[in-house]
């Protein structure tokens, strides 16, 4: 891969000048625009609206009322909308290149999702209107959750969840629920070491005390280990299937019949789905619970402030303790929303709400259109194709880089490597921020902690062959300064807008509030000092 020789650097407090070209006045580069905080912007008295001033009599503040100016920065609108493109040409996107995230399948949104999504009956729809004018919204959300459970093989489906881990939470209050109907007062969740992180922290914020399940030598459960564990006080095992190692687990089937025995439920995090859709069914394997990120298998907008979407699909021991409300079809074809315990048709035990509403409605329209345009052989290739690339990724690199599970057969849809052989005090992060300077966003780092100093990468099925040995190269070529110790990757990234933070005191001090500094070029009264390099 070749990087652009005139590569930027800022003359701006908190980065440093690169010598490979010459200064500019303004510290621009061409079309690499150097752009400040937008508080050092502020005019004062620049507005991109005129308000009147508005006559108050009186105030029900109770003497809380401001006394000074809010402090928001004055601009022209044009100055506005400039400072926001230009901070957007920094931004990384799936819509620029590769994103190798390990365990987040950041893969391609297709435009056809977004265009259905922003139908006027769908974009419009408001979730206050009576249900006999909304009967289209819940013929999509019924129909999104029949096939989630045909995907699954599962007995039913709760839309409301609105993100993984909000699933997850969703799946061991249904678990919860079910124990207390029986009478039964478990309090231990069992986590193997290879499971996401947010499983044990949804589990504790559940209320259960977590304990911990070793991974073998394969990068799997220990099998022998769990079922020395299970006990009457074990209420449930959270297992990633496939685990954060990128494995498939091959003794799913015998640790659910051990964990059932037990007298326990499975809840398996569903957000590795992607791997096995149309492959594999989660309910043949004995899953009670599992939650799937609509973003990372049905290619929703992923993140973003609230678009996220985790329906929850159950077993038939755990469906009548779902959460309300949700779509039932009616005897005449008309769907309702059911949002109390009062069905006389229906055994509802259902543990309460999630949310004030049913879910993420774009996210559903958005995640149909997926499933429809696919159909069942294409959400099939979506699996293939996912594991192939990984695969790919994990022999073209398993030469320069310590692949730790190499031996134990193909992954599934993400590789993992190591820092293991680098020289000269070079480690994982000195890699990524390398990759930075060869345009890529970095791969998951340091995740997940069975392997020391972990690069965990998933390219995804949406990646072209061209687009991986581009990445592949830009690898190569890193992991080759890192193993013979070349301190140049100390310095990187080297092109980006600002060069490497103090990351530890970044996160520990963060500065959260902007202080205009005085004249003399210290920071007026109670100001905190910046952080790092940027």
């Amino acid at each position: 891969m070749t990087v652009n020789p005139s590569g930027w650097r800022p003359s701006t407090p908190g980065s440093v000048a690169n010598d490979t070209g010459p200064a500019t006045v303004t510290g621009n580069r061409a079309l690499q625009l150097e752009e400040p905080l937008i508080f050092e912007l502020d005019r004062g008295d620049a507005t991109g609206v005129d308000i009147e001033p508005v006559k108050v009599s009186g105030d029900r503040l109770g003497g809380l009322e401001r006394k000074s100016a809010i402090g928001l920065p004055g601009l022209s609108e044009p100055e506005t909308v400039r400072h926001y493109t230009r901070l957007s040409r920094q931004n990384y996107a799936i819509d620029l290149g590769l994103f190798p995230l390990g365990s987040c399948t950041m893969k391609h949104n297709p435009r056809l999702n977004e265009k259905v999504a922003r139908m006027a009956g769908f974009a419009d729809v408001h979730p206050l209107q009576p249900q006999e004018t909304v009967q289209g919204a819940f013929e999509v959300i019924d129909t999104l959750a029949h096939w989630l459970i045909e995907l699954t093989g599962m007995h039913s489906v709760a839309m409301s969840p609105k993100a993984g881990a909000h699933g997850e939470l969703c799946g061991l209050l249904c678990i919860r629920a079910a124990l207390e109907d029986r009478g039964d007062a478990r309090e231990v969740v069992l986590v193997p070491a290879s499971a996401h992180g947010t499983n044990p922290a949804t589990a504790a914020f559940a209320g259960y005390r977590v304990e911990n399940i070793p991974a073998n030598a394969a990068g799997r459960v220990d099998l022998d280990a769990l079922k020395a564990r299970l006990g009457p006080d074990v209420a449930a095992v959270m297992i990633t299937n496939p685990n954060t190692c990128g494995l498939f687990e091959p003794d799913m089937v015998e640790i659910s019949r051990a964990v059932h025995a037990a007298g326990g439920f499975v809840y398996c995090d569903g957000a590795n789905f992607n791997a096995i859709v149309g492959r594999v069914r989660p309910g043949d394997l004995g899953i009670d619970a599992m939650h799937i990120n609509l973003h990372k298998t049905f290619s929703t907008p992923h993140g973003g402030g609230g678009p996220g979407s985790g329906p929850v699909v159950l077993s038939e021991a755990l469906s009548p303790f779902a959460p309300l409300p949700f779509v039932a079809k009616e005897a005449d074809g008309t769907f309702k929303l059911i949002e109390e315990e009062t069905a006389a048709d229906r055994d509802l035990k259902s543990f309460g709400r999630m949310t004030a509403f049913h879910g993420q409605m774009g996210m559903f329209t958005r995640a149909l259109s997926y499933i429809l345009s696919h159909g069942a052989d294409g959400l099939r290739q979506v699996a293939e194709d996912a594991v192939l690339n990984a695969n790919y990724v994990l022999r073209q690199l398993s030469d320069v880089l310590d692949a730790p599970f190499a031996d134990s057969g193909p992954c599934m849809h993400e590789a993992i490597f190591s820092d293991k052989g680098f020289d000269g005090g070079l480690s994982t992060i000195d890699l990524a921020k390398a990759l930075i300077d060869e345009g890529f966003h970095p791969m998951t780092m340091y995740f997940p902690l069975v392997v020391h100093g972990a690069m965990l990468i998933e390219p995804t099925e949406t990646e072209s062959k061209a687009a991986l040995d581009q990445f592949i190269a830009a690898m190569r070529s890193i992991a080759g300064k890192a193993k013979a110790g070349d301190q140049s990757l100390k310095a990187a990234p080297v092109y980006a807008p600002r060069r490497r933070l103090d990351e530890t005191l970044a996160a520990r001090k963060p500065v959260l509030t902007y202080r205009n500094p005085v004249p003399d070029g210290s920071e007026a009264d109670g100001a905190a000092a910046s952080v790092g390099g940027g």
